[in-house]
């Protein structure tokens, strides 16, 4: 565990010269929401009623709640009805999403044998896994071709297959560098007929090649050590495969649910987002029932807590399993004006995970570069979580902003984000058992993406801790956002109290006056200091959003 770091959001103050700054102390308006109530008021017991009930869908559903499906229509009808009797009004965003179906798919390596036991990632299925939007394979599949490697490992491009005879033949690459559609034309470029990608860590490739252009060729992930074993047996004489994808795309209707408290101010909203959607395998409890669950009950919960001094926003994203497309809708819906009125957004994929760690998303960049530009405001959304992990003492270690959940289309727009999460397919290390306990060498979900993802698979304790912060979190931002934008309220000053009878308030702010709450006699001599001292400006510059242009 790292040490604690504070972090502060500078605000800039000018002041008329020869005035001496003092700061004047006292307390601030006070708000409904307390963040300690609203954490003790949403518990395991309340999130494990909507799980159960996705459980209840899922089985009623063909075992599953995959966009499109019967089984994410009546989840999406649970969760409106829930928020309808908490008060909210919920809203369907529609769009479009296409779909890839595999049809038929065989992977096989002459003379070598991929087992269980080497599949270290502790799924079991076939050899290999089809990326999103690979193209098919011939119908009748491809048989005895030779495997061939680029010079350099991660064939991103013709330099990388400079010298190389791949004509015919089915490419082996490794993960990295550049996304895996540029490896995918890279490698047809070159004349191979189909790519294997190997994973550049533990646990296997499931890559998507964003979406199907002529250019590519059937790609496949598998993993490290199988591709390690591959490029022992090529370097040792030629190594001959079959491979048979057959896919088929289609188009879909789905949607997202937006949901907003009724009071609180617009032009600060803060906003939580899960997917709802699980895979077409399974019911997807933890993925991501967990998260949508977490966040139903804190808006029900909240829902109680009175009128609020900022916005909340909800958003239960549909088809984030076949490529973050109801997030991506969203943002790329909103105005210049929505998008700015946006203060945060708080992610929440996957937080029961059984082989857990508690993780927050790296903003500060301290554990993981991060691929994008990571807009301001983030680093100080990711330290809202950190210092409440802090404060109760739960260890907690980064995870990487890498664009995999629903967060991407915020942050690629500028839009500040963090979030938490629990883990999914990658291996627990020593040191995380150290932090958190379970099993070193086992992934953090191993029922992660198959049909045993079900209310069996919620590790309660995971779920407490993840749910505590994000009731924290949200309350407090829901009373002030300042922390996060850099900006102070204006508050006007007022009259000076008279020395007797006791001080009474004539003019009081209207950020007080809103809230309903009596000024405190120390707000007031601050006030009343602030008026002594001469001209004084207050300069807080709200971010600016970052573009991100690569």
């Amino acid at each position: 565990m790292r040490e604690p770091q504070r972090r502060w959001t500078p605000v800039g103050i000018a002041i008329a010269a020869g005035v001496l700054l003092v700061a004047a102390s006292g307390t601030a308006p006070a708000f409904a929401v307390d963040p300690a109530d609203l954490e003790s008021r949403v518990t395991v017991e309340g999130v494990r009623t909507h799980l159960e009930a996705f459980q209840a869908i899922a089985d009623a559903n063909d075992g599953n709640r995959a966009a499109g499906t019967s089984g994410y229509e009546a989840s999406g009808a649970y969760v409106e009805e829930v928020l309808r009797e908490a008060g909210y009004e919920p809203q369907r965003q529609r769009f479009a999403a296409t779909v890839q179906t595999i049809d038929e798919y065989a992977l096989a390596i002459d003379g070598i044998t991929f087992t269980d036991d080497e599949d270290e990632d502790g799924a079991p299925g076939p050899f290999g896994l089809p990326m999103e939007y690979t193209p098919s394979t011939p119908a009748g599949g491809l048989a005895d071709v030779a495997l061939v490697a680029p010079t350099t490992a991660t064939g991103c491009n013709a330099d990388e297959w400079g010298g190389v005879d791949a004509a015919g033949k089915i490419a082996v690459v490794s993960r990295g560098v550049c996304a895996f559609g540029e490896k995918s034309v890279a490698a047809g470029a070159a004349g191979a007929v189909a790519m294997l990608v190997y994973n550049s860590e533990p646990g296997i490739v499931s890559g998507t090649l964003a979406e199907q252009t002529p250019d590519l060729i059937p790609s496949v992930g598998i993993l490290q050590s199988q591709g390690q074993t591959l490029l022992a047996a090529m370097a040792a004489g030629t190594v001959t495969a079959d491979l048979q994808l057959q896919q088929t795309l289609s188009v879909i209707e789905t949607f997202n649910i937006i949901a907003d408290t009724p009071t609180g101010a617009a032009e600060n909203a803060v906003m939580l987002g899960a997917h709802l959607d699980s895979v077409a395998d399974g019911a997807g409890i933890n993925d991501n029932g967990s998260g949508s669950a977490a966040i139903l009950e804190t808006a029900v919960q909240l829902a109680a807590s009175g009128d609020l001094a900022n916005r909340v926003r909800f958003a239960w994203w549909g088809a984030e399993e076949i490529g973050l497309l109801g997030s991506a809708d969203y943002v790329a819906r909103l105005s210049d004006a929505q998008a700015d009125e946006i203060v945060t957004y708080l992610n929440f994929d996957m937080v029961a995970s059984p082989n857990y760690v508690i993780s927050v998303y790296d903003a500060d960049q301290s554990t993981y570069e991060a691929p994008v530009d990571v807009p301001e405001g983030s680093i100080q959304t990711e330290a809202a979580f950190t210092d409440y992990f802090d404060a109760v003492g739960q260890p907690w270690i980064d995870t990487a902003f890498d664009g995999r959940s629903d967060y991407d289309a915020f942050i690629s727009a500028g839009i500040p984000a963090s979030g938490l999460f629990t883990g999914a397919d990658e291996v627990k290390t020593e040191e995380q058992v150290a932090l958190f306990g379970g099993t070193v060498g086992e992934i953090h979900d191993p029922n992660y993406h198959t049909p045993a993802d079900d209310i069996t698979n919620v590790n309660d304790e995971a779920l407490g801790i993840m749910i505590g912060a994000m009731a924290h979190v949200t309350a407090q931002l829901a009373d002030d956002v300042t922390s996060i934008t850099g900006v102070v309220p204006p508050v006007e000053p007022s009259p000076e109290p008279p020395t007797s009878p006791a001080p009474t308030v004539t003019g009081a702010p209207a950020a007080l006056a809103e809230s309903g709450a009596e000024p405190t006699t120390a707000w007031m001599a601050g006030a009343t200091l602030l008026t002594g001292i001469g001209a004084m400006t207050l300069v807080a510059v709200r971010r600016r959003r970052p573009v991100r242009t690569e």
